[in-house]
């Protein structure tokens, strides 16, 4: 493949790759579509990246892991733990929602409980939806008004917690979906524009996040995805390790979407999917042949991820707004509480000294 955003960088960092960068001038569809009720504007001193965590987080305790919601103690230290390190919100997925209804009694509640010990939102819900060819499957049209009603049921009943962004998958497994057809990308397009329009009527943005093991991964896929949906209402979110084991490099392709571009889950890589390892059933992220593990804090030697050049390329856009960073599966091997604090340091002594 010739195309230069399917090249993905070794563990050596270049320092002067991509800052040659020309600047463009802004969409306005992506002004538009920025968070109703706070201004990500900034002057004088003030930062221009705020940081969230992506909760993926496992307790150990004497009876195994367990979830920081499975009790108001719990759920206590990790929100400590996470705003002692500089993070400012936490992203979780959808099907948390009753559980913090549980543990508070009320989202206005759970989100004062999180403001005392630091952490000002939930920025983010990924939405949990089990894709099924009878009632939600992006690719097929049939499902798109059920999709469509699911989605605003899970977005109401988020109120109180000062969520900005729905995070999706845009398809299926690329098992479940291919062929991937132009059509079949094409009603994927057209069913996260009907849902991106109705979020955005509840001030909530809908932000697409592509795994590697997701029906549009592919970087022919990617871009006939963002040609083919409405930039008012349909959003990019970069997960960089993602990308990279996709065989795409995040940098160039930030520089190619970066005006719809609303966040970041930033983790790291040490392998690329040479054997389509995206195909495996039921998740690749688990059952893949090239690795056990296939996710790793920012920071590590092996790293496939050019943090520095991302970084360079966000200052030359002047990206404002939240950065994520995220742990997946950060147990296999590891732990939550380590592999955090190493970001955490790596977020302070290299990337802050970039852009900030």
């Amino acid at each position: 493949m010739n195309d230069p955003l399917f090249s993905v960088r070794q563990p050596a960092h270049n320092k002067n790759a991509g800052s040659n960068i020309t600047q463009q001038r802004e969409n306005p569809a992506r002004i538009a579509a920025r968070t109703p009720g706070r201004d990500m504007s900034t002057s004088g001193s003030q930062p221009n990246l705020r940081w969230a965590y992506m909760d993926h987080w496992r307790i150990d305790s004497p009876q195994g892991y367990v979830s920081q919601y499975s009790s108001v103690e719990r759920f206590d230290g990790f929100l400590k733990q996470i705003a002692a390190l500089g993070f400012e919100a936490i992203e979780t997925f959808s099907f948390h929602v009753p559980v913090l209804i549980d543990l508070f009694g009320s989202l206005p509640n759970a989100r004062a409980f999180m403001q005392e010990r630091g952490i000002d939102r939930v920025l983010s819900l990924f939405l949990a939806v089990i894709f099924d060819d009878r009632q939600t499957q992006p690719h097929l049209r049939a499902t798109h008004d059920n999709l469509v009603k699911h989605t605003e049921f899970v977005v109401k009943a988020a109120a109180g917690l000062g969520v900005e962004n729905l995070i999706v998958m845009p398809a299926g497994q690329y098992h479940a979906v291919e062929p991937v057809t132009d059509e079949r990308i094409r009603a994927c397009a057209e069913a996260w524009s009907r849902v991106g329009k109705m979020t955005l009527d509840h001030g909530i943005r809908t932000v697409c996040h592509h795994e590697f093991y997701c029906g549009i991964h592919h970087l022919d896929e990617l871009r006939k995805f963002y040609e083919w949906s409405d930039p008012r209402y349909v959003f990019w979110y970069c997960d960089t390790a993602q990308h990279v084991i996709a065989g795409v490099d995040p940098v160039k392709l930030y520089l190619e979407l970066h005006d719809r571009c609303a966040g970041f889950h930033l983790k790291d890589t040490h392998h690329v999917d040479r054997v389509e390892d995206y195909r495996q059933r039921p998740e690749s992220e688990v059952t893949a042949k090239t690795t056990r593990r296939w996710f790793w804090e920012m920071g590590t030697p092996e790293g496939l991820v050019d943090f520095p050049n991302l970084f360079k390329a966000l200052k030359e856009y002047q990206y404002k707004g939240w950065v994520s960073v995220e742990h997946d599966k950060a147990d296999f091997g590891g732990n939550y509480p380590e592999s955090t604090a190493v970001a955490a340091w790596y977020i302070q002594n290299v990337l802050k000294k970039i852009y900030r």
